[in-house]
């Protein structure tokens, strides 16, 4: 027998008024069965509507719901995984920043794979955040515009996607500085550890990586540029390809910390000293890199004033197109992982 209820596409939203319709009850009813702020009904009736919004795939649309509640205070971060240390203070500077602001937050991790984000933002939405953050844009992914498309708030932050609300840091002119400072110090042949093509803050510091070998006139070999997830043992990975060029690499960027130190952990177990066998650069200043057996050099990312932009971002009924995105400026922080080269 055919069924009567609503067979919804991938790409429809399922609403209050479809899981009515389906179960033969009133959509005010449906909404105080589903209200999960309401005490839990235990009547037939209402096991039966919640029943049929699982089976539907109904989810709480926050952005109309908020319009009858007013706002929770709550905000929605998504990242990768808070195991990471860059995310984690991420984290904690958006913690922050709400509490400055009135607001707090609750975290959800995607393990950066795709598609998870959206699981994440569906979870999160359902809790009645206000909006998100997220620092997992992925290039092509279509997340965002179904964010808009909803009416949900959000900001991305770290990475962006070139077009929606972000706050981020200049990773063109990080990379630039890191590879200017290798420049400056006498090296000619500088490796790139360049993360994963997905992440436009990988894109971005390859991109200052390649400006400052042009400016000076240098060649960029193929080889000399390695492709890494943003962990440490593709970090080691990729350095040890690098060392296995015949005309090696004297210097490394490492486009995160985390590679940096699996590339030094590689330079070393290969018998190789840092920095008079190989200098290395990092990126994102973690606390750990300073207290290394030989402390990191490494580009600070001002976690803080991104975070606070990202919540004033948020908050803006309106921004224009060139406030759209907000850009905060990275600094070079020497330490004894890189020294003069004398070719």
């Amino acid at each position: 027998m055919k069924s009567d209820r609503p067979n919804p596409t991938v790409t429809s939203r399922v609403t209050i008024l479809d899981v009515a319709r389906a179960a033969g009850v009133s959509k005010s009813s449906v909404s105080r069965f589903l209200d999960e702020r309401m005490p839990k009904s235990d009547s037939e009736t209402a096991r039966r509507v919640r029943q049929i919004a699982v089976e539907l795939g109904y989810v709480r649309d926050v952005s109309a719901s908020s319009l009858r509640r007013g706002k929770t205070g709550m905000v929605g971060v998504i990242v990768p995984r808070l195991t990471d240390t860059v995310m984690a203070m991420l984290y904690e500077a958006l913690a922050h920043a709400a509490t400055r602001s009135g607001q707090f937050t609750i975290v959800a991790t995607t393990e950066d794979e795709p598609g998870a984000d959206r699981r994440a933002a569906d979870l999160l939405l359902r809790r009645g955040v206000d909006g998100l953050i997220l620092s997992t844009a992925r290039e092509g992914d279509t997340l965002t515009d179904e964010l808009v498309d909803r009416g949900v708030p959000f900001v991305l932050a770290l990475r962006t996607d070139g077009k929606c609300r972000s706050s981020i840091g200049d990773d063109a002119l990080g990379g630039y500085l890191a590879t200017r400072h290798l420049i400056d110090l006498g090296h000619r042949r500088i490796g790139l550890i360049a993360g994963p093509r997905h992440a436009s803050s990988a894109r971005g510091r390859v991109s200052g990586y390649e400006n400052a070998m042009a400016e000076a006139g240098l060649e960029i070999r193929p080889e000399w540029i390695k492709p890494s997830t943003f962990g440490i043992e593709s970090g080691a990975d990729a350095a040890r390809k690098l060392m296995l060029i015949p005309d090696r690499p004297t210097a490394i960027f490492a486009v995160n910390d985390n590679t940096a130190i699996g590339a030094m952990s590689a330079l070393l177990r290969l018998g190789l000293s840092v920095p008079n066998d190989v200098s290395l650069v990092g990126y994102n200043d973690i606390p750990i890199v300073s207290h290394l057996p030989t402390p990191l050099t490494s580009v600070k990312i001002p976690f803080d004033q991104i975070a606070t932009a990202a919540f004033e971002l948020l908050a803006a009924e309106t921004v224009s197109s060139n406030d759209r995105i907000r850009v905060a400026v990275p600094s070079l922080i020497p330490r004894g992982s890189t020294k003069p080269r004398k070719e």
